[in-house]
């Protein structure tokens, strides 16, 4: 049986998408101030963690369902159609996930806008459960981005 599988949401936000784009740019520094629940730290340890090939360390906050320490790799960075793919390569999801490469896309909708996650991966074993809560863990990071965006 095949362990590869495919998980996609879209997250209507009412935050124009320019601004949303900046805020995932900037999330080595935003994330941790505008999600300390869930975020203890972003370090970057390759790079200038916004280019293709940086490297970070994500420390989560006790919020974190499963994964309190991942390490990602930017691969690729389309500043025109706001396109973001990191691969998570070392840390917690490991130990579920031969390989974890998620996608983000943030498309404008007029004064707003919308975010589209999707993720790719490879089970450890049959037995591990389709990644589904990191799915929900990004949609609730995106609606309260859009929070923050609206009170800053």
């Amino acid at each position: 049986m095949a362990c590869n599988g495919k998980l996609e949401v879209e997250v209507e936000l009412k935050s124009p998408a320019d601004k949303v784009w900046g805020t995932i740019r900037d999330s080595t520094t935003i994330f941790p101030k505008a999600l300390s629940h869930d975020y203890k730290c972003i370090e970057v340890l390759e790079g200038d963690g916004k280019a293709p090939g940086s490297v970070r360390l994500i420390s989560y906050a006790e919020g974190s369902p499963i994964v309190k320490v991942s390490k990602e790799r930017i691969e690729s960075v389309d500043e025109g159609e706001k396109i973001y793919v990191y691969s998570i390569f070392d840390g917690d999801l490991m130990k579920y996930y031969k390989s974890f490469i998620a996608k983000i896309v943030v498309v404008p909708k007029g004064e707003s806008s919308s975010v589209k996650w999707s993720c790719e991966y490879e089970k450890a074993s049959e037995e591990i459960p389709d990644p589904s809560v990191i799915k929900e863990f990004a949609v609730k990071n995106f609606v309260e981005i859009d929070d923050y965006l609206h009170k800053a």
